[in-house]
C-alpha cells in the first residue's frame, strides 16, 4: 500500500511539473545532443580552400556552409548633417560545428557570433556589443546565394535595388544603413586563394569591397560617408608558430585602395604568407606580396581592460610602388574583448590616412585589427 502510494504521488508530482522545467529537460537534451555532435565533428568534415576557385557574384555574397569559418566584416566611416563623426563594426560569424546527416531538427549544425561597435569620436567614446546563437531560423542564420545573415536584429541584407542595408542596435547605439558599391568585388590572392601558411588547405577564399558609398542613419542622425566590407571564408586555422596578424583596409582620396594582411610570427616577424592588394582608381586588382610590404609601428598603447600592448600609428610603405603613407587612430581605446562571443581580444579601430601615392599627396580613411596581442590567437 505504502509502494503504490508512494508511485501515486510521483505521477502526480510529474503531471504537476510546471512547463519551464519541462522545457529545461528539452533545453538539456538539446544540449547533450549537440555536444556529442561536436566531438564526433573533425576538420575533414568541412572543405578546405584550394586554388582555382572561381567566384560567383552575387552568390558568393551568401554563405558557404561546406566551410568551416566564414565572416561577413562591414566597417567604416559616418558623418551626420551637423558634422558628428562616428567610425562603426558590424561582423557576422559562422563557425560549423558538424556537417554530418542530420538525425533530428536540434543538430547541432553552426555558431553565429556577431559584433557591434560604435566609435564615436567627437564624443571621444567607444563602445562594442556582441552576440551569440546557434544558427536557427529564429535566432542567427546566414542564406545561400545571396546577402541575407542575421543574429536576432541585427542584419545585413540584400535590397530590391541591389544594394545592401545593414542594421544593428544596441546600448545607446543603432545604425540603419545603406550601401551601394562603386566598385565590384576584389579578390585577394592569387589562384582564388588567400594563403595563410605554405601548407596545402591553410588559406580562405577572400574578397573585400572597397569602396561603398554609405547613407542613412547613426544613433538617430542622418548621415552619410563610406564603408569596406571583407567576405571570407575556410577551413584552416592560424599554424602553432603564428601569434596573430595585423590587417588595414585603407580608402584614399585618389580612389585607390589598400588591404594589407600581415600574419605575426610568435618571434613578432611577418610570416612568409603575409600579403595585401592594391585596388586601382579603375577597379583593378594588383597582389602584394610579403618582400613588398613595409609596416613600421610609431609607438605602443597599453590597455587597462585587458593588459594587452598594441602597436598605436603606423607607417606604411610600399616602396616599389612608391607609396608611403601615416595612419593615425581616431581614439586610442577601440578594443574589443568578446567574453561573450568568440572569446577574442582584439583591437579594431578607425584611422585617419595621409601621405603620398606616386609622388602625389593623398589622405584617406581606414580601419585597422589587431590580434594576438593578449595571447596567440585561436579560432573561436
Amino acid at each position: 500500500m505504502k509502494q503504490n502510494e508512494e508511485r501515486r504521488t510521483q505521477n502526480e508530482e510529474l503531471r504537476m511539473t510546471p512547463a519551464r522545467s519541462r522545457r529545461s529537460a528539452v533545453v538539456l537534451f538539446v544540449i547533450l545532443h549537440s555536444a556529442f555532435c561536436v566531438l564526433h565533428s573533425s576538420a575533414s568534415d568541412f572543405q578546405p580552400a584550394l586554388p582555382n576557385y572561381t567566384f560567383d557574384f552575387p552568390t558568393d555574397h551568401g554563405a558557404h556552409p561546406a566551410f568551416r569559418t566564414e565572416w561577413w566584416y562591414y566597417t567604416g566611416h559616418l558623418r551626420t548633417g551637423n558634422g558628428h563623426r562616428y567610425g562603426f563594426e558590424l561582423t557576422f560569424f559562422r563557425v560549423g560545428i558538424s556537417r554530418a546527416p542530420r538525425e533530428t531538427g536540434w543538430d547541432l549544425r553552426d555558431v553565429m557570433p556577431a559584433h557591434f561597435a560604435i566609435t564615436d569620436v567627437d564624443g571621444r567614446a567607444f563602445r562594442a556589443y556582441e552576440k551569440m546563437n546557434r544558427a536557427s531560423a529564429f535566432t542567427a542564420d546566414a542564406a545561400v546565394g545571396k546577402l541575407d545573415v542575421f543574429n536576432e536584429g541585427w542584419r545585413a541584407i540584400t535590397n530590391p535595388d541591389g544594394s545592401w542595408r545593414i542594421v544593428a542596435s544596441a546600448g545607446r547605439d543603432a545604425i540603419d544603413l545603406t550601401l551601394r558599391s562603386r566598385k565590384a568585388p576584389a579578390i585577394h590572392g592569387e589562384n582564388g586563394i588567400s594563403i595563410k601558411a605554405p601548407v596545402a588547405g591553410y588559406a580562405s577564399h577572400y574578397y573585400s569591397m572597397t569602396r561603398l558609398e554609405v547613407a542613412g542613419v547613426v544613433n538617430g542622425a542622418r548621415c552619410t560617408g563610406q564603408a569596406w566590407m571583407d567576405h571570407e571564408f575556410g577551413s584552416s586555422a592560424l599554424r602553432e608558430n603564428q601569434q596573430g596578424w595585423d590587417w588595414f583596409s585603407i580608402q584614399l582620396d585618389s580612389d585607390a585602395e589598400l588591404m594589407l594582411y600581415i600574419i605575426r610570427r610568435k618571434d613578432g616577424t611577418p610570416d612568409v604568407t603575409s600579403s595585401g592588394s592594391l585596388i586601382t582608381s579603375d577597379g583593378r586588382v594588383i597582389p602584394l606580396r610579403r618582400e613588398q610590404l613595409r609596416v613600421t609601428a610609431l609607438r605602443h598603447w597599453t590597455s587597462k581592460r585587458s593588459g594587452a600592448t598594441y602597436p598605436m600609428g603606423w607607417r606604411v610603405e610600399l616602396p616599389t610602388l612608391n607609396v608611403a603613407l601615416v595612419l593615425t587612430p581616431l581614439l586610442e581605446s577601440q578594443e574589443l574583448l568578446t567574453s561573450g562571443s568568440t572569446h577574442v581580444t582584439y583591437w579594431e579601430g578607425a584611422v585617419d590616412v595621409a601621405g603620398s601615392f606616386d609622388g602625389v599627396a593623398v589622405s584617406g580613411e581606414g580601419y585597422v585589427e589587431l590580434t594576438g596581442y593578449d595571447k596567440a590567437f585561436r579560432a573561436p
